[in-house]
């Protein structure tokens, strides 16, 4: 590669970098063209999927901000660049992972933060954003509800109290009356 092609390269992988939310680097070694395609497919709206060499990645990572990462450029590597929904993405690369074996999650960033493969693997057991929003409004809307019943509750048990006690002081008004005569 010429240099100018290493400067255009480095830029463009650093922009992938800072424009990214994560970035999960994998070892694709035994894989081919196909599966990588079909790989890109699966993570098609989410992450995109780029080889590229382990220097320039180095280098561009370095200068996006991302250090974290330089022991894991070693050997053929491959970065899924995730710029949708980070557990959409990451439950993509383990279900592939699964299925074909040879690629290998070696570990990457989210949001600043190193991740093991372990994390990411736990990241993409995670529910996806909608659901978890889903989940989070209807635990909400049942307190709300819950609330409105305690209110709507308490002006009925003043109410019974009220006519209890009205009922005790006319039932004791009653006794009061037949003890004296």
């Amino acid at each position: 590669m010429a240099k100018a092609e290493k400067a255009t390269a480095v830029a463009e992988l650093k922009d992938r970098f800072e424009g990214s939310s994560a970035a999960v680097l994998t070892e694709y070694r035994g894989l081919t063209v196909a599966q990588l395609k079909e790989l890109r497919v699966a993570l098609r709206g989410n992450a995109k999927f780029a080889v590229a060499k382990n220097t320039l990645s180095k280098i561009a990572a370095n200068q996006a901000g991302v250090s974290t990462l330089d022991d894991l450029f070693q050997g053929p590597t491959a970065i899924a660049f995730v710029t949708g929904d980070v557990v959409e993405a990451a439950k993509g690369l383990r279900d592939f992972a699964k299925a074909n074996p040879l690629l290998v999650i070696k570990g990457g960033v989210v949001d600043g933060k190193a991740m093991t493969p372990a994390e990411i693997t736990t990241l993409a057991d995670l529910e996806s954003r909608e659901v978890l929003l889903a989940k989070l409004a209807g635990a909400l809307k049942a307190k709300q509800s819950q609330a409105a019943a305690t209110f709507n509750a308490l002006p009925t048990q003043l109410v019974r109290l009220v006519e209890a006690l009205r009922e005790k002081q006319a039932g004791g008004a009653e006794a009061g009356q037949a003890e004296s005569e």
